[in-house]
């Protein structure tokens, strides 16, 4: 295909590019179904500024062919290997810990900072990576907001957990900009494959970060379960009842972890609903009781 002359690349809008770059620059063309095929082709040797503005331009790219009705199984088939290779190797398998984060508010700090926002998830992401080594966990994937951790052992996740928030808590972000993470911990057996973990307790993992306000860790019972014998000095659990989570097919009994340095007091969870139970709200008061499940052997 004959190059874009730089005059015909000037007078095209910016929605006729599948990613603009932060300093405006314009980068893989999408006007028409030669440029739609040849962007297909050269998508993965774009340097994307970050996650976020990648999944921007994969999105872009795959409107733009079904526009011109190109079915680009190729390029699907790419995108599977290469997030195939990027599953790290030598994760844990059996009882595992999973830590899941994500920024609150990730879309309004996005349209306030505008270029500068990549800048700042670099910063977030460096702080959730230096808790996960001294914790000895494995990162899993981080990509626009979310950031995902593996532990062996359970109260190593809620150790990097805390310093997480320590560190994220007591940073100066300049501009009055306010940074807060949501943490979810969850622990189960998953499945390890080729493409990564799978099965419900990586599906509950995510279900009980969302949950969680920014700067608050909220732990599910089966890792309070799990830690039951073994909690870390200075580490105590506050119980928020039961809840019901999208997907999952028992209300699930979640918990506070506190520790000194972390804010104490949140809203409700971000939940739909409690459960009920014999007519009134389970809420882990005084007068309810919360069965945990039994740790793993």
């Amino acid at each position: 295909m004959a190059r874009l002359k730089s005059g015909k690349r000037a007078s095209l809008p910016a929605r006729a590019f599948a990613y603009v770059d932060s300093a405006g620059r314009r980068r893989l063309p999408i006007h028409d179904k030669a440029h739609v095929r040849n962007a297909l082709a050269r998508f993965n040797q774009v340097a994307f500024e970050d996650d976020a503005a990648r999944e921007r331009a994969r999105q872009r790219l795959l409107n733009a062919a079904r526009k011109y009705r190109i079915v680009p199984v190729g390029f699907i088939t790419g995108q599977l290997q290469s997030e195939r290779q990027q599953v790290p190797s030598g994760l844990p398998r059996g009882f595992v810990t999973f830590l899941m984060t994500d920024i609150e508010g990730s879309t309004v700090l996005l349209r306030e900072l505008g270029h500068r926002y990549g800048a700042l998830l670099k910063a977030v992401r460096t702080v959730l990576r230096r808790a996960v080594r001294r914790a000895r966990g494995r990162e899993i994937d981080a990509r626009a907001d979310e950031f995902f951790a593996v532990f062996e052992q359970p109260t190593a996740a809620l150790q990097a957990a805390v310093a997480m928030q320590r560190e994220l808590g007591g940073r100066a972000w300049g501009d009055g900009v306010e940074v807060r993470v949501r943490i979810g911990i969850h622990s189960g057996r998953p499945r390890l494959t080729d493409s990564g973990y799978i099965g419900l307790a990586v599906h509950t993992t995510a279900r009980v970060c969302s949950t969680a306000h920014g700067g608050q860790i909220v732990v599910s019972a089966a890792t309070r379960a799990a830690v039951a014998s073994s909690l870390p000095n200075g580490i105590r659990f506050r119980s928020l009842g039961r809840h019901r989570l999208a997907g999952l097919p028992e209300a699930e009994a979640l918990f506070q972890l506190q520790a000194e340095g972390l804010r104490a007091s949140f809203p409700r969870l971000r939940t739909a609903r409690r459960a009920v139970a014999h007519g009134r709200r389970d809420d882990g008061g005084a007068g309810g009781q919360l069965e945990l499940p039994d740790p793993p052997a």
